[in-house]
């Protein structure tokens, strides 16, 4: 046990921690870590911030994708990506991108194309344009197949 912080007081501050917004089990586990939190004491805090939901995996994979999606504008792509990279499941995985609608995820792609191509060089050719711009889409985690189904109906 840390020498600086007790069982209760490690609960407590880690229920804070997930209170303010939702984490997943990774960065918790890593947050305790920091905090001196080792072992069998760490596994049981985990444990019953699960049994009493600060932590919930799918909460948070779900939130996260609405949060990236909305906020930075990123492609399932990205998002899949970052969600392996913090150890989600692949059913979380599949529940977050369920919270992204077809329609605002089309729409979203045609805007961030658009807004792209208005700063493109003048001078390039279509064919340099299109390259950039699907670049540019791939870059943000959008999938080829939509992208070229965006920029064939501009």
């Amino acid at each position: 046990m840390s020498k600086y912080l007790s069982y209760e007081e490690a609960l407590i501050k880690a229920q804070r921690f997930c209170a303010y917004q939702d984490r997943c089990h990774q960065e918790v586990r890593f947050r305790l870590v920091q905090w001196g939190i080792y072992g069998e004491d760490l596994e049981n805090i985990l444990a019953d911030l699960i049994q009493e939901r600060f932590l919930d995996e799918e909460r948070f994979a779900r939130s996260f994708a609405r949060g990236k999606f909305r906020m930075k504008q990123w492609g399932r792509q990205r998002i899949v990506r970052e969600l392996k990279k913090r150890d989600i499941s692949d059913y979380c995985i599949r529940m977050a991108l369920t919270e992204i609608d077809e329609g605002d995820y089309l729409d979203t792609l045609r805007d961030i194309l658009s807004r792209k191509k208005d700063r493109l060089d003048p001078g390039l050719t279509a064919f340099e344009q299109n390259q950039s711009l699907i670049k540019y889409a791939l870059g943000r985690g959008f999938e080829l197949e939509w992208i070229r189904q965006v920029l064939d109906r501009s």
